[in-house]
């Protein structure tokens, strides 16, 4: 046997990577995507979801089919649609949103679960902790750090200088909102700035109420702290925003997508990009339970030009400079 032949085989059996040495395999990887708004919304979450799995060896119609599931807003379909995706025993689910991960939790034990974004998963007990989360979940959190609420307040000022009156709309049942809110008004009296809390209570008129106090209140601008509710209302509460020319910062970009003035927050994309690996993994051995809940380690800037036009603004170049992204 020539040795030049065995070991230049052996090299390129080493290099190949895994994810193709699973297509020679013959076998066909099913992911169950289970999430709160429907594919337009998550459009580019998807697809930075999907290029990775590519990138990883994994094409659909090939060796990867992926079933995607909506609750199109409503959370209290996620049990029928988790359920659905196990009886189609996908070797993965794929979760959006703190209660679709509930769902899916409920559902089953066994197929394996990863976040691509969370509220607090230790906290809300799907996890029993982050570094070590235990049974069948794991994944990303989206939870920004407490200091983001200054940041966001200093981002609007330098948007909107003459803002001396700032309101935030935040919802007090949540984990992470009261921390992001408490920092927001350290920074707030540092700054001179008088900010006014508007709380979203548990009741069916909670939106108008907040509204009502927001325009009775007088601000200059608008702080919107993310969380399901705010999420799942974001169209409400960008077009209240429009209607009443207050100019906003949101803590995902999706409110700027949707016509928001500004957004600063994690990158969901990248959370979707580092969920296909931890997939990548489980396909090739790896247990949930050992792979502990990560963090952001992006965040993103996004300012919708169109919108500061419409409410007769002028964003700074220094701002626009600094942007991950603006929209024409």
């Amino acid at each position: 046997m020539d040795r030049r032949v065995f070991i230049v085989g052996g090299v390129a059996a080493l290099i190949t990577p895994v994810g193709v040495r699973a297509q020679q395999a013959g076998r066909v990887y099913r992911i169950g995507v289970l999430e709160v708004v429907g594919m337009a919304a998550n459009s580019e979450n998807l697809s930075a979801f999907r290029q990775r799995l590519r990138e990883l060896g994994y094409v659909e119609g090939q060796n990867l089919l992926i079933e995607y599931r909506s609750a199109d807003g409503r959370p209290e379909r996620f049990a029928d649609l988790a359920i659905e995706l196990v009886g189609l025993k996908v070797d993965v689910i794929v979760t959006r949103g703190t209660p679709a991960a509930f769902a899916a939790k409920r559902v089953t034990g066994t197929t394996p679960i990863v976040m691509a974004s969370s509220g607090e998963p230790a906290a809300e007990g799907i996890v029993a902790s982050l570094a070590r989360p235990g049974g069948n979940v794991t994944g990303f959190h989206i939870l920004a750090p407490p200091e983001l609420g200054g940041q966001r307040l200093q981002l609007l000022k330098e948007a909107v200088p003459g803002a001396s009156r700032v309101g935030i709309l935040w919802n007090p049942a949540d984990i992470q909102p009261p921390l992001i809110v408490r920092e927001t008004e350290r920074v707030a009296r540092a700054m001179g700035v008088q900010l006014k809390s508007f709380e979203l209570q548990r009741r069916l008129d909670a939106f108008d109420q907040a509204f009502e106090a927001a325009l009775m209140g007088q601000v200059d601008a608008f702080i919107v702290v993310e969380d399901y509710l705010t999420f799942t209302n974001r169209t409400r509460i960008v077009d209240f925003a429009s209607t009443s020319r207050l100019p906003a910062i949101y803590g995902l970009r999706e409110f700027v997508d949707s016509g928001g003035l500004m957004s600063y927050g994690s990158d969901r994309r990248d959370l979707f990009r580092r969920s296909a690996g931890y997939i990548h993994r489980i396909f090739n051995g790896a247990k949930p339970a050992d792979l502990p809940v990560q963090e952001p380690t992006k965040f993103e800037l996004v300012i919708n030009r169109k919108t500061a036009k419409a409410l007769g603004l002028t964003i700074p170049p220094s701002l626009l400079a600094r942007a991950d992204q603006v929209i024409e």
